[in-house]
């Protein structure tokens, strides 16, 4: 159905997400993590451009993002950050970012790495990994925890509008998941789906998305 509206199925697949390999998000940097929470919590109520035209500012007032100094900021540094100009002075947003960078330093210590964390995490338990998130982290709950993911690389859904619109048109549920009984429908829909055609759950959620819009 999706080809139906998107002119055929090779104009569907070539708007497929790239993938990125486990071995590539291994290897990612304890920074580029938090940076990418970073930049999803920013983006989130405001303009994506103008996050990203302030983004060198917040790479200089958050210290390349280093998560174990962003972690040990200051109520001082705090205040700070709420003053400059260079980046946008919500405060919220601003400890949710520390709080993410604590979170960050707990998984170092656990796992070595935010990038073994995330690269060891299996594919056929992204609800579970969203709820981490949204436990453990500050702002990335809802759909900005699967935003995080994919600008991470992470196989993720995103439950677009049009993505639970062709869930509750397939039958796996009845309204946006949000309930335990949903969240575990929704995953065993896309496992039962990733395995019947060996497409990523990125591209089964684009799938599903181009089948309405």
């Amino acid at each position: 159905m999706a080809g139906a509206h998107h002119d055929g199925e090779a104009a569907v697949l070539s708007t497929l997400p790239d993938m990125v390999s486990t071995d590539k998000i291994r290897s990612t940097s304890d920074d580029r993590f938090l940076a990418a929470m970073a930049r999803v919590i920013m983006r989130s109520g405001f303009s994506w451009k103008v996050v990203e035209a302030k983004w060198p500012g917040f790479e200089a007032a958050f210290l390349g993002f280093d998560p174990h100094a962003v972690a040990m900021f200051s109520d001082d540094d705090l205040a700070r950050l709420v003053s400059d100009t260079s980046i946008i002075r919500n405060g919220q947003k601003i400890r949710a970012i520390q709080d993410n960078a604590i979170m960050a330093t707990h998984i170092i210590g656990d796992h070595g790495s935010i990038g073994n964390f995330f690269a060891d995490w299996p594919v056929d338990d992204f609800v579970g990994l969203w709820a981490y998130l949204k436990k453990n982290g500050n702002r990335l709950g809802g759909k900005s925890a699967s935003y995080f993911l994919r600008e991470v690389g992470w196989d993720s859904p995103i439950m677009s509008k049009d993505v639970v619109l062709a869930l509750i048109r397939a039958g796996v549920v009845e309204k946006e998941p949000t309930s335990q009984k949903a969240m575990a429908q929704l995953q065993a829909a896309f496992n039962t789906w990733r395995a019947e055609t060996g497409m990523p759950n990125a591209h089964l959620s684009r799938i599903l998305a181009q089948s309405i819009g």
